[in-house]
């Protein structure tokens, strides 16, 4: 998966944990014009009653070991601000049929602040409101950002 040609910056390869074992996907960073772009395709999501909503973030930690993923730590927020004004915060990704599919672009990072830092996809969505993390249920899934 390419963006108009262009190679990635950065990616992370997606793996489901025991809520979600079949779970998989990639997603990729671009530097572009000050902002990052960033390209999700993620796949094996599970059926669920709540919209197909999952929460989507970056998180702080860099390991995505053990089976509820706590090597995460908390979302990515360098800034200190509150939630959902952390720079990791991001779009809920909408599932249909298993499958997402999430193209964003963000002004919050660079993608060399984020390499070596987590994705997480949490088994509910975002509400935007709730502190410190916007109450989005378990990490489902992890993958660790490595330079490209």
């Amino acid at each position: 998966m390419q963006y108009c040609g262009k190679r990635p910056y950065a990616a992370a390869q997606i793996r489901g944990g025991t809520e979600a074992p079949q779970l998989s996907g990639c997603v990729q960073f671009y530097q572009e014009n000050g902002c990052v772009l960033i390209v999700a395709k993620i796949s094996g999501l599970p059926r669920k009653s709540k919209a197909g909503f999952f929460g989507f973030h970056i998180h702080e930690g860099d390991t995505c070991t053990g089976t509820d993923f706590s090597g995460t730590g908390s979302h990515y927020n360098p800034s200190d601000q509150a939630h959902p004004k952390h720079a990791g915060d991001l779009p809920p990704l909408l599932e249909c049929q298993g499958n997402a599919y999430l193209s964003v672009r963000t002004d919050r990072f660079s993608v060399m602040d984020i390499i070596g830092r987590s994705v997480v996809i949490h088994s509910d969505p975002d509400d935007f409101y709730s502190q410190p993390a916007g109450n989005a249920g378990k990490k489902i899934a992890c993958g660790v950002i490595c330079k490209v």
